[in-house]
């Protein structure tokens, strides 16, 4: 006994012909004579009378007809609740971010992604460009999100954005009233500068260097946040990524001024295991950070 025969049969009955129920299932007339009587012969009694025209179901042929009908009707919301489950996304997605990538903007994505997929879950840790690619390397997170992303024999890279670097300046510094700045304006100028050991702070030595610039780097941190706090509450400026300065500006505490040359960038990609298979949640927020923010922003605006 199998689906087919069953709605054969099924088919069969309802027509009250061999042919119609025959062809409704793409087989031959004799193929499904052949396949009643063999049911008949399992179950040792008749289930058609072949004596009238057109064809009448015995007692026993309405109570098969009765069962063929309910497993039909429960296979096919069997297969309609599969068809669901199979669409919905569930599961924990692990993040590992740097800080700069913005609690706000990850904020944002937590709830877009919440709102499509509410039957999962995504957990966010903040933690050092190195700590980011140990958790993707151990497999603590399944994606991680950092500036100046390099590929290793263990981990690949997707590009994700190219951030516009600025000036950050206090409201009161002398040049926070420039529409921009040439890199020759730096010269000398007080600095807040990052760790010699992270990559932003090479870029932005590289880029000095070329254009000839020194300046007097009077701090530097590891992080943007300290940077930022400095810059406002002291006469050094700094090079860092428009778009983490956006809270400090709408507060008034920090003026980004776009730098002349518009060569200074940050890369910020995504980065995984190369060989990584993702769940259905995972891919479902991969596929989230690779839209462009306008696409899933407004949504959220709107809900």
């Amino acid at each position: 006994m199998n689906v087919d025969s069953l709605k054969l049969f099924r088919d069969i009955a309802q027509d009250r012909s061999f042919s119609k129920g025959a062809a409704v299932n793409g087989v031959s007339q004799s193929a499904a004579s052949q396949s009643v009587q063999d049911l008949e012969r399992q179950l040792g009694i008749s289930l058609l009378d072949r004596g009238t025209r057109p064809l009448t179901l015995t007692d026993a042929g309405k109570l098969y007809l009765d069962m063929c009908r309910d497993v039909l009707r429960r296979r096919d919301d069997f297969q309609v609740t599969l068809d669901l489950l199979k669409s919905q996304v569930e599961g924990t997605v692990r993040v590992a971010s740097i800080y700069s990538v913005g609690l706000s903007e990850m904020s944002q994505l937590e709830q877009e992604f919440s709102r499509r997929h509410p039957q999962a879950k995504l957990e966010v840790e903040y933690l050092r460009p190195e700590k980011v690619y140990e958790a993707v390397v151990t497999d603590r997170a399944d994606l991680g999100l950092l500036s100046y992303p390099e590929a290793t024999k263990s981990v690949t890279v997707r590009p994700w954005r190219d951030e516009e670097m600025v000036l950050a300046a206090s409201p009161y510094h002398h040049l926070a009233n420039k529409s921009e700045v040439r890199p020759e304006d730096l010269e000398g100028v007080a600095f807040i500068g990052f760790d010699e050991d992270l990559p932003i702070r090479r870029n932005i030595d590289r880029f000095l260097k070329d254009h000839h610039v020194r300046v007097n780097i009077t701090l530097h941190f590891d992080n943007l946040q300290m940077i930022k706090e400095a810059v406002a509450h002291g006469p050094g400026v700094s090079i860092m990524p428009a778009r983490i300065m956006e809270v400090e500006v709408a507060q008034g505490r920090l003026v980004p001024i776009p730098i002349a040359s518009r060569e200074l960038y940050r890369p910020v990609g995504i980065v995984h295991l190369r060989k990584k298979r993702f769940h259905r949640a995972g891919q479902a927020f991969l596929d989230l950070l690779q839209e462009p923010p306008a696409a899933w922003t407004a949504a959220l605006s709107e809900s």
